[in-house]
């Protein structure tokens, strides 16, 4: 369903005017932004990566908590975004609805959206303080993968590579084709 044309809106307009939306919708900057379906390879590596994650941090009785597209992310009045895979420590920071934080981990699959993915999002990331950010690109079988907290430089990995989860301290790795 198309949003009435308006020049920005509030991301409390947005949810009032999304609810339940069958469609990938994300809102930049008061600007509602409509994204393609992804395809299965993508829908392949969320899913598998999400489960990884799951499996270690129940394994190890963490604290935090991981997520899968679709669920909405307030970061600010005028942003709302929905990463692929997101993981947050903070339980207060979401509700049986939506999370109102920036995640520790972002984790997008490239597909369709390759630029919105390797600069909008990296940008706002960075901006409203997520703590790694990892860019899983299946087209060139690379990770691109930023730890903020102690760089701004980033790694990259190939699908054959152990990957370092910065926030676990490198205590998880992730090799990507072990997963598909």
């Amino acid at each position: 369903m198309p949003l009435p044309k308006k020049n920005k809106y509030t991301a409390e307009e947005y949810f009032a005017l999304t609810p339940g939306a069958d469609r990938h919708t994300e809102l930049r900057d008061g600007e509602v932004i409509e994204f393609a379906s992804p395809t299965t390879v993508h829908q392949d590596i969320a899913g598998s990566l999400y489960s990884e994650i799951r499996m270690y941090i129940r394994g190890n009785k963490g604290e935090c908590k991981p997520f899968i597209s679709p669920l909405d992310i307030k970061l600010d009045d005028y942003n709302v975004v929905q990463p692929d895979v997101f993981v947050i420590c903070d339980p207060s920071k979401y509700d049986d609805k939506r999370c109102y934080c920036a995640p520790d981990w972002c984790i997008e699959v490239l597909s369709t959206n390759r630029s919105d993915d390797l600069i909008d999002k990296l940008s706002l990331y960075q901006k409203h303080g997520v703590r790694e950010y990892w860019i899983v690109d299946p087209e060139n079988e690379k990770v691109l993968v930023y730890f903020f907290e102690r760089s701004e430089l980033l790694s990259i990995y190939t699908f054959d590579s152990d990957i370092p989860v910065g926030i676990y301290d490198g205590k998880l790795c992730i090799r990507i084709n072990d997963m598909i």
